[in-house]
């Protein structure tokens, strides 16, 4: 590479660097949390005799809803072919989801959801001045039903609660057939006397269980997501360490709790008043992620009318599931921001469902996928190695312009621009295609710590692709490279230095730039040893696949070829004015900054 091409390359390279330190952190291998079990058994919640008092304080405090504080629970289960939803009658409220296609990094079900460790609660306001929460009151469960939405099966259920004849609040939960989707009703039929005037508030505290391996990088890609009804994402700093709260005065759509690979949320289909969102965690508890919290108003007009519709999201952070859901909803995926996520989802995401469709293998489909690119980025491959090649058959009279102005680098520049310029040469062409390939290459930091396709699809040696593969343990820490080897990023540094070393054949790169062409691989082998397995496999097939086009292009494109055919541009141009561009206006700026240049000194002197 020459030096622009190395200047380019070591910008990319501190970019990459700065991302991979504050954007993805390393492992922290602790013991694995206790999975609440799931149960379908009916279970008494009336409160033992000692308590009796305070029931009975209870009942009071609710008022005319005070006959509705005792009862027994009964839990009724929503299934389908992905969900396995668990219904409790004491609050009409969800009291486990269990993702049935999916385990934990240490194979227990898949408990996305609980009452031990998320809490859901509707609270609303009485004209007699209570304060009435859903939770304290027991509901009557219906037979399940099953009907038909949208042409799809699905399954039914409706929670009652008669206050008073004619008084009902009523819970509807809607599961169709192969969907993560559950839809939600609240009514408040014929309670306009009772019901006072503000907004119903739902208060969602949801202490993400731990799901994964690297719970340091589940922690700094979980974090709460919302959807305005003006039509702008936004969410809370992922990576922040410390507590944060953001109020939303507008109206919102949707608000998610999202991790790694899986996202709970609710989505209004008005929307809510506004919300409050906060997230925190203790970084010496392993068993939990993260804390997150959220409070939505609801008003209370919807509840009254009919019209408190919502649907709940319990499911993966696929990005085929996320962009059917609602507007906005696939924003819960991290394909990178601007034209890296639009090179995500057109043109990395459909060539691996499709590459998925074939073939069962992930380690084979990352090599398909690296064979593909190149095959995209190839005339940009070519016309980089020409540049250079072209760089270092003129390297003799370069060195002939730096002798001539030996010490006078605006003289050196200007001239040997100009030199270029009659060989036809743009010193530009070696990093222009290289800079081109950077939506590609940020596009893949996003795509592969992401892409729940790779979670615990194993290849070779790794156990699990979407997390660093562990070659061999050690008995100690080297710091920031961690204590556990990677083979992969290993590999991926020997043919990173093999790359740069055959970059380097054709370069005119000389002292500290060729020392940090080789320097940057091994930074790179500290920085990407706690990173997703199947990234650095990536790159390791795409450096041997570089390498390979590399050495084809030089079997049938030789200096002498190159040498002669700058020749023959220059003898074919001889004696005309270059061509307009920013060739001649970078020719120009230099030299009349070496005019410059030479009057300051002879005004010194």
């Amino acid at each position: 590479m020459d030096r622009n091409s190395a200047i380019g390359m070591g910008l990319i390279a501190a970019i990459i660097l700065v991302y991979s330190i504050f954007f993805m952190k390393g492992p922290e291998q602790k013991p694995a949390p206790q999975t609440k079990k799931t149960t379908t058994a009916a279970a008494s919640s009336t409160p033992p005799a000692d308590d009796s008092l305070a029931t009975a304080q209870r009942a009071a405090q609710l008022g005319e809803f005070g006959a509705l504080a005792t009862g027994q629970n009964q839990t009724t289960v929503l299934e389908n072919q992905v969900l396995r939803v668990s219904l409790g009658s004491k609050g009409g409220r969800v009291e486990e989801v269990e993702l049935k296609n999916y385990k934990t990094w240490d194979q227990k079900p898949l408990i996305l959801f609980d009452t031990k460790s998320s809490q859901q609660e509707f609270s609303f306001q009485t004209k007699s001045g209570h304060s009435i929460r859903l939770s304290d009151l027991f509901f009557q469960p219906a037979a399940v039903k099953n009907l038909t939405v949208n042409e799809k099966p699905a399954k039914s259920i409706t929670f009652t609660a008669q206050v008073a004849p004619g008084q009902v609040i009523e819970q509807v939960y809607i599961l169709k057939d192969d969907s993560y989707e559950v839809g939600y009703q609240l009514n408040f039929r014929g309670m306009e006397n009772v019901v006072a005037q503000q907004p119903v508030l739902l208060s969602w505290t949801d202490e993400l269980k731990r799901l994964e391996k690297d719970i340091k990088q589940n922690r700094n890609h979980s974090t709460v997501n919302y959807y305005t009804a003006d039509g702008s994402f936004d969410k809370i700093s992922a990576s922040s360490t410390d507590a944060e709260t953001e109020k939303i005065e507008e109206p919102v759509k949707w608000v998610a709790n999202k991790q790694n690979f899986f996202t709970a949320a609710i989505i209004a289909q008005n929307s809510f008043a506004n919300a409050e969102v906060s997230s925190s965690f203790n970084a010496e508890d392993t068993t939990q992620v993260k804390t997150l919290k959220s409070k939505l108003t609801i008003p209370v007009a919807d509840a009254l009318t009919g019209k408190a519709n919502f649907t709940y999201f319990f499911g993966p952070n696929d990005y085929d599931v996320l962009k059917n859901v609602t507007e906005g909803f696939d924003d819960n995926l991290e394909l990178g921001w601007g034209i890296f996520a639009y090179v995500n989802k057109l043109l990395i995401i459909p060539a691996f469902d499709f590459l998925e469709d074939f073939i069962p293998s992930y380690g084979i489909i990352i090599i398909l996928l690296v064979l593909y690119i190149k095959l995209i980025l190839s005339p940009l491959t070519y016309k980089s190695y020409i540049s250079m090649a072209k760089m270092k058959v003129l390297k003799p009279e370069i060195d002939a312009i730096k002798e001539k102005h030996e010490g006078d680098m605006q003289k050196t520049q200007a001239e040997t621009m100009a030199m270029y310029s009659k060989m036809g040469v743009n010193p530009m062409s070696g990093c222009i295609p290289m800079l081109l390939q950077i939506p590609i290459l940020f596009a893949m930091f996003n795509f592969f710590p992401n892409s729940i396709e790779l979670r615990q699809e194993p290849f070779l040696w790794a156990h699990d692709l979407s997390t660093y593969d562990v070659f061999a343990m050690l008995p100690f820490t080297i710091p920031f490279y961690g204590n556990h080897v990677s083979m992969f990023t290993l590999l991926m540094t020997a043919s990173t230095i093999l790359y740069t070393w055959s970059n380097n054949q054709v370069s005119t790169v000389q002292g500290p730039m060729k020392f940090y062409s080789y320097l940057m691989p091994v930074i790179f082998m500290f920085v990407l040893n706690s990173f997703p397995a199947g990234l650095s496999f990536y790159y390791f097939v795409s450096n041997i696949v570089t390498f390979g086009q590399q050495a084809l292009i030089r079997r049938f494109v030789d200096d002498a070829t190159i040498r002669k055919n700058l020749e023959e541009y220059q003898e074919k141009n001889k004696g005309k004015e270059p061509k307009g561009g920013f060739q001649k206006r970078l020719q120009e700026a230099m030299k009349a900054a070496a005019e410059q240049e030479a009057k300051r000194k002879k005004g010194t002197k």
